[in-house]
């Protein structure tokens, strides 16, 4: 009975130094390793076997992670007032770095992202931040990343995702909107009556060079009265019309 006491306490033993000693890292991940809590580097993928109650290994995932920025209040250079959220796209490129240098690579790239997207938007114009988002993103990107490469973080992309405006500012925008769309409409009106005159002018100076053809233009006007469901037409009649019927009566 001692004996059998014995090998199951030494079956567990055994298990226990198993389930320490050996490691399995998958393809995306990277084992960082601390002997007796000092670093000794970076293992995986595979499997990977530790020194038991010696060694410590540390996961951490080299695949690209995805988070949101949280919607900030902002005021922009030109003092409006907009919340503004975007999204952050990052991967652990230094394994070491990422455990080494700072407690919580996650928290913390979320906490930098906040803050210098208060920054870029209260350096940017609301025109910018509206009309120009790809210029705002490269300079987040580029910012976040610098304040990242220590902590061995490699920031792929950042993406403003909305930018909420105040309702006054809303109709502000829109009444200037209308207000340029009539502005345009107005200029295309006047440059349609301008070509409108320009052609007049061109044929009144044909008439008058030509006045037969005035003499057509007047028999068009008779043709296009006469197809009207009208009941009565008044027009007036040149008087070169009746100039062939009234030398022919003094003869």
């Amino acid at each position: 009975m001692e004996n059998l006491i014995l090998i199951v306490v030494v079956a567990i033993f055994a298990i226990m130094i198993l389930s320490s000693a050996i490691k399995i890292v998958k393809e995306y991940e990277r084992g960082v390793v601390f002997r007796l809590g000092r670093y000794v580097g970076v293992r995986g993928p595979g499997l990977i076997f530790l020194i038991p109650f010696i060694e410590t290994m540390v996961k951490v995932e080299l695949r690209v992670v995805t988070m949101d920025v949280p919607a900030q209040e902002c005021i922009t250079q030109d003092t409006v007032t907009v919340r503004v959220d975007a999204v952050i796209y990052f991967r652990v490129v230094k394994p070491q770095d990422a455990i080494l240098n700072v407690e919580q690579y996650v928290r913390a790239t979320s906490l930098l992202s906040q803050t210098t997207l208060r920054n870029v938007v209260g350096q940017s114009e609301l025109e910018d931040l509206l009309g120009h988002r790809d210029k705002i993103n490269e300079k987040l990107q580029k910012l976040i990343d610098e304040g990242t490469e220590n902590w061995g973080i490699k920031v792929t992309m950042v993406e403003v995702r909305d930018v909420e405006l105040p309702e006054t500012m809303k109709r502000a925008m829109a009444a200037q909107a209308e207000a340029e769309r009539e502005r345009r409409a107005k200029i295309v009106h006047a440059d349609g009556e301008f070509q409108a005159s320009q052609k007049l002018a061109d044929a009144a100076e044909v008439i008058s060079k030509q006045p037969a053809a005035l003499q057509l233009r007047y028999l068009q006007t008779l043709v296009t009265i006469s197809t009207e469901k009208t009941n009565t037409i008044v027009f007036p009649l040149p008087m070169d019309l009746l100039d062939a019927f009234l030398h022919r009566d003094k003869k």
